[in-house]
């Protein structure tokens, strides 16, 4: 099944450390990784991974950063063919640390002069796709993305993480499933309890909606129920939590596209980003489909009542 992923690609050095600093100063890290990330990025690495055919659509700048993160993303799988190379402009970079228990803190860099480049998105390219994901890094992509995917009739899946309220404004009623991380929802939403937040999304809203909650699960409006539900996932160890949603949007998109039924999405996904959270190095942690489907069937994911 093919995806296209529309947004962010990033290079990231990953450092971990025994716990993220509050103030200035010098700290040695246990380990590091450098690799391409990214929302769009890390989700496409892994459909690749899961068994899709993956697709990105992103900006990078013409520079040897831009040269190093087209390699390493082909090189896990990924047709890049429509990552731009916008000339004068530098790539995106990011800065992250990683604590012992898997918490990060995430300094991203996006240069604005990589929106100089009025090349459209690959448009055609959405009819031989089963669905798309975009992030909300790249608004104007984003909608047309979003737009020529609902023309197809396939699912066009946002992930709304946090970001300007008038991308997730624009962005929101465009989508035929939308998944917020917990922090975006409730700054979009303007309450402090996710439940309130989702009744609020889900008004707003007349496709599926969903807010991911980390070790705690995703939750969605159940529009049949009128019934907020909830699938926790698998209780692991967690090393490293850079890129377990970016996992988990691209996890859901491909059982998505390939028929499954919401609840099986949502298991899938929600295994697929717990296996990656045992490992240290962000989207380098993306578990094959077998191990996913190997948890699947030796455990019981019940869907709860929020």
């Amino acid at each position: 099944m093919r995806i296209l992923c529309s947004g962010s690609a990033t290079l990231d050095t990953i450092f971990r450390l025994e716990e993220i600093p509050s103030g200035p100063g010098k700290v040695l890290p246990s380990d590091v990784v450098q690799s391409a990330h990214g929302m769009a990025a890390s989700a496409a690495a892994a459909v690749a991974k899961l068994g899709g055919e993956a697709l990105l659509h992103s900006r990078v700048g013409d520079d040897e950063v831009g040269a190093r993160i087209v390699a390493d993303l082909t090189a896990a799988g990924i047709d890049c063919r429509h990552v731009l190379r916008v000339k004068g402009a530098r790539s995106p970079l990011s800065t992250v640390l990683v604590d012992r228990n898997g918490e990060r803190l995430v300094v991203p860099f996006f240069d604005p002069a990589l929106g100089r480049d009025p090349t459209p998105p690959p448009l055609a390219e959405i009819e031989t796709c089963g669905a798309v994901l975009v992030d909300v890094r790249r608004p104007d992509d984003a909608a047309e993305v979003l737009r020529q995917a609902r023309r197809c009739g396939i699912p066009a899946v946002l992930d709304a993480d946090t970001g300007p309220a008038e991308a997730h404004a624009a962005l929101f009623p465009l989508s035929t499933h939308a998944i917020f991380s917990e922090p975006a929802a409730l700054a979009f939403s303007g309450t402090d309890d996710p439940v309130t937040a989702l009744e609020r999304l889900a008004a707003r809203h007349d496709g599926f909606v969903s807010i991911t909650l980390g070790p705690e699960g995703c939750i969605w409006f159940d529009r049949e129920a009128r019934a907020i539900r909830r699938i926790r996932p698998p209780r692991v160890t967690a090393v490293d939590t850079l890129a377990a949603g970016d996992v988990f949007h691209g996890a859901f998109t491909l059982m998505l596209a390939e028929g499954r039924s919401i609840e099986d999405c949502i298991r899938f996904a929600n295994v697929a980003a717990a296996i990656k959270c045992t490992v240290f190095g962000g989207r380098k942690g993306t578990p094959s489909r077998p191990a996913v489907e190997a948890l699947l069937a030796a455990s019981h994911f019940p869907v709860e009542t929020a």
